[in-house]
């Protein structure tokens, strides 16, 4: 079973910078695509940024947000700088191999998701 677990979420000032953390077990995920989403209350989940054979992010993020991953450690990262109070969402990390050749950032198809890590800015 394939395991996708997000950590450091929480709540962080306007302008703070965390990092969250996405450990996939189970699999070598090195030709995985691998994707950040986030859900707001009320809202669709939607794309924040992806990493397969390229680098995307979602317009809103872009300059912002980094996504990285280590294939050693099975770990995929999301840099979050100069946070704003609307980037307060649940923050979901998914996991695919068909998309590894591709910028795909829809909601559906993807293999894996893990739980969840709650993000809140507060202004």
């Amino acid at each position: 079973q394939v395991q996708l677990v997000e950590s450091g979420g929480g709540l962080v000032q306007a302008g703070g910078s965390p990092r969250l953390s996405c450990a996939a077990s189970g699999r070598t995920f090195a030709r995985y695509a691998m994707g950040w989403f986030r859900q707001a209350p009320g809202k669709e989940r939607e794309f924040v940024a992806g990493i397969s054979a390229f680098l995307y992010y979602a317009d809103s993020v872009k300059g912002r947000f980094t996504i990285s991953k280590d294939n050693d450690k099975n770990t995929v990262y999301l840099q979050m700088n100069s946070l704003k109070p609307e980037d307060t969402a649940v923050y979901y990390c998914a996991a695919d191999t068909e998309f590894y050749s591709s910028r795909y950032t829809g909601n559906s198809g993807w293999e894996y998701w893990g739980q969840g890590t709650q993000v809140t800015v507060s202004s």
